[in-house]
């Protein structure tokens, strides 16, 4: 009997452990589920605002194609983290700040878990009046808030896939001296953008990143709700001057939705495109000779291709119903690059000069400026980093035009997976070359241009390092 007693016993003993792994089980699944929700909002600027696209600012008189921000939010459950990429030449902290504090104190979304960016078409104007800067913060923080409305059970999946066609480093060795000119009064190493086809052409002075990476999310069933795809390609331009316009990214964002499936729903499918790292890239062919096209023809062409091979690496992408999230941020403060004795004196000389004097370079009394503001302004410029994480997928977030290199460092050196890197995120503040660049010269690394310390990307990728490595440790 007493054999019978501790039978039945252990068979409550086990019913009640399975009962209880089964609840656990179910509870986790329950609890383990992504949601994800898109929007966007129009940034389209007033008529006037200007446009700083070059060394003279102008006003814009007309809108080719509307701006806008297009927002993604991610919630698994256990941490939400968002992306609000903007059709914009750069947008400064302080507006991006701004529009933080109204995310944070309208939602529940915590300000550092969203990453802001800028995609630098230079057909958009810079937020610089008053009003523009107010609408700005406050449309950033609506398309997040939409977003946040949008929210539904989701999956998601992430790939990359190459298009070299498209992307040129656009700093070039050349045996022409006078290429070479700066408006210091040197001669630099390496010419950025030079004559194309020309016999003096060498080499370029660093790689390329052929990678378009993405992230797509769908519903349970399958419907795109947005697709985020990265890459590292400056603006094309070709436009009309004066007329608004969001380049590549914008035409890519429109276009997308519909080589992937997608069809018209409430709410509607967005698609986005980032910048990566492309501080020393663009969409010229310097070996071969110039190639007339119309007004907006080929950053149109260039956006059909790329959205063509993002279709292409889509129907390959394999989706998660649940995901870690996380977002890590540290601010890092940094030197202002200011000039010597020297140099100060060099300018004040060219400053002297009367008009009719031939200058030893044409925008040598353009840095002239650039050097006094450098250095009559702050001693220190203090950065925000971002790294976000999405299962095995880091977005690391730079707030400068970020050159190619340290973009191929980050995926090499990252912790997870896969990587890929967005720039000017969470601020606007000039070319960031490696050091090795700096030392070659050219005018991305021209003081002025460049307005940080020469090792601040050593400095930054660090950084970055370390916030992934800290986001890897997360479940």
């Amino acid at each position: 009997m007493s054999h019978l007693r501790n039978y039945f016993a252990i068979c409550v003993l086990i019913l009640s452990l399975t009962s209880q792994i089964s609840f656990a089980a179910d509870k986790k699944s329950t609890d383990q589920r992504l949601q994800a929700g898109a929007a966007t909002s129009n940034i389209t600027p007033n008529l006037g605002e200007f446009i700083v696209g070059g060394f003279k600012p102008f006003p814009a008189t007309n809108v080719h194609d509307e701006l806008h921000a297009r927002a993604l939010v991610l919630d698994n459950g256990q941490t939400k983290i968002a992306f609000v990429i903007c059709d914009s030449l750069g947008i400064t902290r302080d507006v991006l700040d701004a529009a933080r504090t109204l995310i944070e104190n309208e939602t529940s979304l915590p300000a550092n878990n969203v990453l802001l960016a800028a995609t630098h078409t230079h057909s958009a104007t810079r937020a610089s009046s008053q009003t523009y800067r107010d609408f700005l913060a406050r449309r950033i923080a609506d398309c997040v808030r939409r977003a946040l409305m949008n929210l539904e059970p989701a999956k998601i999946g992430w790939g990359e896939i190459d298009e070299p066609s498209e992307v040129f480093n656009r700093r070039w060795h050349t045996t022409d001296s006078a290429m070479l000119k700066n408006p210091f009064g040197g001669i630099d190493k390496v010419r950025m953008n030079p004559p194309r086809a020309h016999a003096a052409l060498l080499k370029p002075a660093g790689p390329i990143d052929p990678e378009v990476s993405i992230i797509s999310v769908q519903s349970t069933d399958g419907r795109p709700i947005a697709l985020l795809a990265n890459y590292s390609l400056h603006y094309v331009g070709g436009v009309k001057p004066g007329e608004i316009s969001a380049d590549y990214f914008g035409i890519f964002s429109s276009k997308i939705g519909a080589l992937i499936g997608a069809k018209p729903h409430s709410p509607p499918f967005v698609g986005i495109l980032s910048n990566g790292t492309s501080g020393d890239i663009n969409n010229i062919n310097f070996k071969k000779k110039y190639q007339k096209y119309g007004r907006y023809e080929k950053m149109t062409e260039v956006a059909n291709l790329i959205a063509k091979r993002v279709a292409e690496a889509y129907r390959k992408i394999q989706y998660h119903n649940w995901v870690p999230l996380g977002a890590a941020s540290k601010d890092l403060t940094l030197k202002v690059r200011k000039p010597d004795e020297e140099m100060q004196k060099y300018f004040a000389k060219i400053m002297a000069q009367p008009d009719d004097v031939t200058p030893f370079h044409r925008y040598e009394k353009n840095y002239a400026g650039r050097v006094d503001r450098l250095l009559n302004g702050p001693d220190e410029k203090t950065i925000m980093l971002q790294a976000l994480r999405i299962g095995d997928l880091s977005i690391a977030a730079i707030p400068f035009e970020v050159f190619v290199e340290i973009g191929l460092e980050i995926k090499d050196k990252s912790p997870f997976g896969d990587a890929f890197t967005i720039e000017l995120a969470n601020g606007s503040n000039g070319y960031l070359p490696t050091p090795a660049q700096h030392k070659l010269g050219g005018y991305e690394t021209w003081m002025g241009t460049s307005r940080v310390q020469l090792d601040a990307s050593e400095r930054i990728v660090e950084t970055l390092l370390g916030l992934m490595k800290e986001l890897k440790k997360t479940n």
